[in-house]
């Protein structure tokens, strides 16, 4: 099959595999390891001995915005905002539904409160799922009102919102969490230390269109998503004089891979990572389970090769936990081919 076809990254993925809540404790998750010649069930309190003192882990300390709030048009009838990006001014762009009966200059309400003010035209060609420009009135209300965007297929809600937030999560401005780090915690961070592990940090936005799966039928045909991303001068020092470099989730070797290729420690990435693609920094990748034809499993595929087909059905049969609230793997580069 071709790599460049988006079929080729298409599994069976079962309702029942995708986890629908957290496990009880964070670093009790479990971790695939499909580092070497075989598959080892572990769990992610193993990650520190997994490791080597001079190995450089990266994490990213975005943090999910509470951007989905239900609001009234004047008619009336109900409205959901989904914010995306704030654009400076009270300015956002966002997903509204219904998008085609909102026109410039429109207000959405809360108990008679005006929250927002509709910016722009709906865009026909493109779609509900194009995003619009928003003013925001009432940033208070905004804050008080919101509430955390979990991805469509968990259909239960979450009794403690934090668990959709890593630990180590500081700048606001993603729609979505960088799921791998939701599984570490104080345990981890503390056996790090304690094996002169190094931790740095990264900041990339994460957006809706990390997860939405891919429609053209040719990856040349794909456009990719923009998302903003910063690194400090330090973070870059420490990771470039690693002895080997251990990405916490795809968000941070995009960010990284973006870096290498630019020159850039600060921008927006439209990087899409696909065979054919020289990584030039990451050596191992902690990462969830993928959604089928997503952009995701084809940055699986270029960092670790093939094998991610047997690690799936590894886990399927072994009753892993997929998707955004599910378990994890640790890749190597090349699925440690020399």
């Amino acid at each position: 099959m071709d790599y460049d076809e988006i079929d080729y990254y298409d599994y069976d993925l079962p309702q029942f595999a995708i986890a629908q809540s957290p496990s009880g404790v964070r670093s009790e998750a479990r971790l695939l390891d499909g580092r070497g010649g075989i598959f080892v069930d572990r769990s992610v309190r193993d990650l520190p001995g997994l490791l080597e003192p001079g190995d450089v882990v990266v994490v990213n300390d975005t943090k999910v915005i509470k951007g989905r709030i239900r609001l009234a048009r004047a008619s009336g009838g109900m409205c959901e905002v989904l914010l995306l990006e704030e654009e400076g001014g009270g300015r956002w762009s966002a997903l509204l539904r219904p998008s085609s009966k909102l026109r410039p200059g429109d207000t959405l309400r809360h108990d008679g409160h005006e929250v927002l003010r509709i910016v722009d035209e709906f865009d026909a060609e493109g779609g509900p799922s194009t995003p619009r420009k928003i003013q925001i009135l009432d940033f208070d209300l905004v804050e008080e009102l919101g509430v955390m965007p979990l991805p469509p297929y968990i259909k239960s809600e979450l009794a403690d919102p934090e668990r959709y937030q890593t630990v180590y999560a500081r700048h606001e401005g993603s729609v979505a969490a960088p799921t791998a780090g939701l599984h570490l915690d104080d345990l981890v961070f503390a056996a790090f230390e304690s094996r002169q592990i190094r931790v740095a940090t990264v900041t990339l936005s994460v957006g809706l269109g990390t997860f939405r799966p891919v429609t053209a039928q040719h990856l040349d045909d794909h456009r990719m998503h923009e998302e903003r991303y910063h690194v400090s001068d330090e973070a870059w020092e420490m990771i470039s004089k690693a002895q080997r470099v251990v990405s916490v989730g795809t968000t941070v070797l995009r960010t990284l891979e973006t870096v290498a290729k630019t020159g850039e420690l600060e921008g927006r990435t439209d990087l899409f990572i696909r065979p054919g693609f020289q990584i030039e920094v990451v050596d191992l990748l902690l990462t969830n389970f993928h959604t089928p034809r997503s952009t995701l499993l084809v940055l699986l595929e270029s960092f670790y090769g093939p094998r991610w087909r047997e690690m799936y059905a590894h886990a399927l049969d072994r009753s892993y936990r997929f998707l955004s609230f599910g378990d994890a793997t640790l890749v190597d580069r090349n699925g440690g081919a020399a």
